[in-house]
């Protein structure tokens, strides 16, 4: 990789291009909190930041509406059956996605596409793309056709999809409340025979298993792959320890939990199981566990057990990765081997999605399909996918193999070179809980949507705060408190509101600063900034801060990036604050002026550094300055004074117009409902 633009740090290197993806929630309803705080917004910072970075031609931020998956279908089912909507399924997405679009643009969520797995152009190329993995994957001789049970209802007489199943989840040590047909809602993976207690959501009555047959990866036969990648990733100090954590945890070999009071019953049909280990309950412990060689064994093992009454779970490990469902909404399956009438399980589709979407906003700008290999496959390019910890398992495990599986020049449209596919950088956030519980849309926790969220807040006050949070160290709670569940402190104006810290920073600080600047180039410099060099003190402080926030935005640590900031900002307020009142206490007009260039020197920088944070009162000080937004917001500068910004003109004539600024201006303003 060639090294970055040069800037004031030469340290970090930067791909020359990158995508940036922010996942892809479901088109079953309106986002919530989790979604924006969780994920969209740091994904947004950090690829408004790559585009100040490296050029904003090189940088595409991808996501899109999932359409298709049992949560879809099942919400749009209830609707229809209670009436309170008429239309088809399609849409039911449809409206949906523009909805969510709708809650993007109000956060300033500045996406290159945010398509649909199924509408429009780009769910056309989603097929087509669909189509070549899974045929790719067959030829490569990764895909079996296998007859697993599912669960058919059988007063409705139909197959149930994954949400129409409702119990409890199988997998040891797994606290979730929600289990489905073959996943929980922390994503963990299992057998749908396994699932316990199983109720059907459409008649309340315990659903039969019957045989289909559908199409799986190989997943168990990249264990070796898998585990060389955690030792690289485990090796790497920028990649957040969740990630490898996570992934080898489905490295374990095949193992079934059985509590200890059923030992009796298990060694009386402890013959008739594939040859096994046994290991005794460790103390403190309630269950002793059976070990197997492979999944097969396990699943061998699983109706000798059942039979003799003894329940049991199941522990994490890598087993066949489920391709094609019978649900009639979803991405049409290829034809293979003369079985047909498949759907595509919504998880694999969603994962190239991405590489779907490159291609059809490659098509709506005009450029060459065949460019998306420029971002995901060149040496010099990266994909960063920013994702929820639940969904690890998918983008850490199953994606990972999946690139693998490929032959370079697979996924190819007509004209393409054969560069193979690279493997994604993860960014992976713990949970954003609401308050101290982690909140569900299908939970017993409402979260508040993300457009309730604007009723008290402005966006930039949010996205602040959201950043702030460190999610990529620990979960962390969200603690609004027009939200307080204690109605005392809701309405005590003694009581402060956590999420307006960072907010004061944004309405009070930099704000301060930026007001200080254009008031004082009105009224004592006639409506210009001053030119000239800051003194050398400014210039290191500057050239320290841009250094540490390449380095944090490199590791993708956008708390340490927003403390960095508070720092860097009280610092330029003070360094105005107590020079101009010095410059005016000596009524000297030339310190006066040196200050000024100091000041607009660190609003320059303060301004570039928190464009990724808060977009929209950055963008407006740019406004006022009178530059160009592409000229302004780049790092392609030495950053030693405002010269660097200004044309050949205004540097002989030693400064630089800039806009009135009408009084009382606020740049970063507060919501109507705070009081000032």
């Amino acid at each position: 990789m060639e090294p970055s633009p040069s800037n004031a740090s030469g340290r970090v290197e930067w791909p020359r291009r990158a995508v940036v993806t922010a996942g892809m929630p479901y088109g079953n309803k309106a986002l919530h909190f989790g979604h924006i705080g969780g994920v969209f917004v740091p994904a947004d910072a950090f690829a408004r930041f790559l585009r100040d970075r490296i050029g904003p031609e090189n940088v595409r931020f991808i996501s899109g509406t999932d359409c298709f998956g049992s949560p879809i279908d099942e919400g749009y089912r209830k609707l229809v059956e209670s009436g309170a909507f008429e239309g088809t399924i399609a849409d039911y997405v449809q409206r949906n996605h523009e909805a969510q679009k709708r809650t993007l643009d109000a956060y300033g969520i500045s996406l290159s596409a945010f398509e649909g797995s199924g509408i429009g152009h780009a769910g056309d190329v989603h097929q087509l793309i669909s189509e070549k993995f899974i045929e790719k994957l067959h030829e490569n001789g990764w895909l079996h056709l296998q007859s697993t049970l599912q669960f058919y209802d059988a007063q409705a007489q139909t197959f149930l999809n994954g949400r129409q199943v409702v119990g409890r989840c199988p997998v040891q040590g797994c606290k979730s409340e929600h289990g489905y047909a073959d996943e929980c809602d922390l994503g963990h993976q299992y057998a749908p025979a396994d699932l316990i207690a199983p109720v059907s959501s459409v008649t309340g009555t315990v659903p039969e298993m019957r045989p289909v047959e559908n199409w799986y990866f190989d997943l168990p036969a990249f264990a070796d792959f898998l585990r060389a990648r955690v030792a690289e990733l485990e090796a790497d100090p920028e990649v957040r320890p969740i990630v490898p954590q996570t992934v080898k945890e489905f490295l374990a070999p095949p193992v079934v939990y059985i509590k200890s009071e059923a030992e009796e019953a298990y060694r009386a049909v402890a013959d008739k199981l594939p040859s096994h280990r046994f290991r005794a309950a460790e103390e403190g412990k309630q269950s002793f566990e059976i070990e197997f060689d492979t999944i097969a064994e396990r699943d061998e093992a699983r109706p000798v057990l059942t039979a003799a009454g003894i329940r049991f779970r199941t522990s994490k490990t890598l087993v066949p990765f489920r391709i094609t469902g019978n649900i009639e909404w979803g991405v049409k399956a290829p034809v293979i081997d003369g079985v047909e009438g498949l759907t595509v399980w919504c998880w694999p589709e969603s994962l190239w999605a991405p590489i779907s979407f490159t291609m059809a906003v490659n098509d709506e700008w005009g450029l060459p399909r065949t460019s998306w290999r420029d971002f995901w496959c060149s040496p010099d390019a990266q994909v960063y996918q920013f994702i929820g910890q639940d969904n690890l398992y998918f983008y850490g495990v199953a994606q990972p193999a999946l690139i693998e599986a490929l032959r370079p020049g697979d996924i190819l449209v007509p004209g393409e070179t054969d560069r193979p596919l690279r493997q994604t950088t993860l960014v992976a956030n713990h949970h954003l809980l609401f308050g101290a519980k982690k909140a569900s849309s299908s939970g017993a926790v409402k979260p508040p949507t993300a457009d309730e969220l604007l009723d008290h807040y402005t966006a930039e006050q949010l996205r602040a705060h959201f950043l702030a949070l460190g999610l990529d160290q620990r979960s962390v709670g969200f603690k609004p408190k027009p939200y307080d569940p204690d109605e005392k402190k809701r309405d005590d104006p003694r009581v402060a509101d956590p999420v307006l810290k960072e907010g004061a920073l944004l309405t009070n600080v930099f704000n301060r600063l930026a007001r200080s600047c254009f008031y004082e180039a009105g009224k004592n410099f006639d409506g210009y900034l001053p030119l000239g060099a800051p003194t050398p003190e400014v210039v290191e402080r500057a050239h320290e801060t841009l250094r540490a926030y390449d380095e944090t935005m490199h590791r993708v640590e956008l708390h340490a990036v927003m403390s960095l900031m508070d720092d860097f900002i009280r610092f330029a307020n003070k360094h105005w604050t107590e020079g101009i009142r010095q410059a005016e206490l000596a009524d000297d007009q030339a310190a006066r002026r040196q200050v000024l260039v100091d000041s607009f020197y660190l609003l320059w920088v303060a301004t570039l550094l928190m464009h990724p944070v808060v977009p929209f009162g950055t963008e407006k000080i740019c406004d006022y300055l009178n530059f160009e937004f592409d000229e302004f917001f780049s790092w392609n500068y030495d950053f030693e004074g405002m010269d660097e910004l200004c044309s050949a003109g205004e540097i002989t004539e030693g400064r630089h117009r800039v806009r009135d600024l009408p009084p009382r201006f606020d740049f970063f303003e507060r919501h109507p409902s705070q009081a000032k």
